[in-house]
């Protein structure tokens, strides 16, 4: 046998325990498991935000993808059938392409609904997050329609227009960035920024992973909520929501703004 002596005695002592590429595959496999048993509904670059959130490792989507196919681990999210856009809607192509890319507030924006249960009702929350410094510009709650209330997202749609007026940005471009959502694509929704240098840009049908950043967000602040702010359980759901947001761009310190919050990140680069 070719084999030296000292390597020969290394293959002995290493027998039976794991290389380090199975090494890293079982530890990520054990993340993705524990995030998974809490969202089924995410796919794996939402689960690969959240674990890089838990542990300040880097690693890529693709890894993470690998390892969730490998294993049978897919998203349960319910796709929703197309229909094709009529005169009153319109589909918007996917400007941003996932160029998250940013040098100050107001370029892009990106806005989701979420829905949450507060004793014995269903709440939209719908939220503008400024991909810049990932603040929350806009949002407005209210009782539940599934995400598609109207007066729900035109008041959180008037709160961006007014915060855009009031910041000094109205003569910047700004993207707004949604999914194809029957309120995103109405004509009426979409008129209504024409006059504010606001532009659109869309995901692509049923593909979450173009819009990551408010899906990571809208995940991660969903849990904190339930499990710090007790949002399932208060009194009163739209102080509670409100002071939430408060926290969350002026006190909570975020991993991605080299903890910082979002306002103390863009006041201290000389930003509005």
């Amino acid at each position: 046998m070719n084999v030296s002596r000292s390597g020969y005695y290394k293959w002995i002592k290493r027998k039976g325990q794991d290389n380090i590429f199975i090494s890293n595959r079982k530890f990520f496999l054990n993340e993705i498991n524990k995030v998974y048993a809490k969202h089924r509904t995410w796919g794996y670059h939402r689960i690969a935000a959240k674990i890089r959130l838990d542990t300040g490792l880097f690693f890529s989507d693709l890894l993470i993808h690998k390892i969730c196919k490998a294993n049978g681990i897919y998203s349960k999210a319910r796709k929703k059938p197309y229909k094709k856009p009529n005169k009153e809607h319109i589909i918007y192509s996917n400007v941003i392409s996932n160029n998250w890319r940013t040098t100050a507030p107001f370029q892009k924006i990106t806005t989701d609904t979420t829905i949450f249960w507060n004793k014995g009702k269903f709440y939209d929350l719908t939220m503008y997050i400024d991909v810049f410094n990932n603040e929350i510009v806009a949002y407005d709650l209210s009782v539940s329609k599934h995400g598609a209330s109207t007066s729900n997202h035109k008041k959180a749609q008037n709160n961006l227009i007014k915060a855009k007026i009031k910041r000094g940005y109205i003569n910047s471009e700004t993207i707004v960035h949604s999914d194809q959502g029957v309120i995103y694509t109405s004509v009426a929704f979409n008129n209504a920024f024409k006059d504010y240098n606001i532009s659109r840009s869309m995901s692509r049908r049923a593909t979450p992973t173009d819009n990551p950043i408010i899906e990571s967000l809208n995940g991660w602040m969903k849990e904190e909520m339930f499990k710090e702010w007790n949002l399932s359980k208060c009194d009163d759901i739209y102080k509670t929501v409100k002071k939430f947001i408060h926290y969350f761009n002026n006190e909570r310190l975020a991993y991605a703004l080299n903890y910082k919050s979002p306002i103390q990140y863009r006041t201290e680069l000389g930003f509005n």
